[in-house]
């Protein structure tokens, strides 16, 4: 079984974030999206909320699993038995911080990490626009999912 899992915050998912889970669903059995939660960071959306915005997305998706947690990453991939890590990559800048931490899994566990590099057409988004965006009451919606929803 190839099963991978997905960190983030996903505050909120964003069209990057579906390309990068779509563009994965043929790569393994079962990819497991997980909600981290840092009790240091201040979120626009609630962890639930998070969650069912994920959940309603990938709902006719059998082999996709949305949950959330806490600690360290290789901890719940051990937890789950999960031998990859899947991450996204938009930029450069992107890539150096995620390679640092790769490392650093990598000689704390077994486990690997999968980059993806974000399609052309949404490798602009992050969540931080998105958050940006819908502040100043811009158009998010071209920018996330139809489950997102600002209420």
């Amino acid at each position: 079984m190839r099963r991978a899992i997905f960190p983030g915050s996903f505050d909120p998912i964003t069209l990057g974030h579906l390309d990068i889970i779509n563009r994965s669903i043929p790569l393994f059995d079962e990819i497991i999206i997980a909600i981290g939660v840092n009790a240091d960071k201040k979120y626009m959306f609630p962890l639930e909320e998070r969650k069912r915005f994920i959940e309603e997305t990938f709902k006719r998706e059998d082999s996709i699993s949305v949950i959330t947690y806490e600690g360290l990453t290789i901890d719940l991939c051990k937890k789950y038995e999960a031998d990859f890590i899947l991450r996204g990559l938009r930029n450069p800048a992107d890539f150096e911080f995620e390679k640092a931490i790769a490392h650093t899994n990598r000689r704390l566990s077994k486990i690997e990490t999968i980059f993806l590099l974000t399609a052309a057409d949404t490798s602009y988004i992050s969540s931080s626009i998105v958050r940006d965006v819908i502040r100043n009451g811009g158009n998010y919606k071209v920018l996330v999912p139809p489950a997102v929803e600002v209420k």
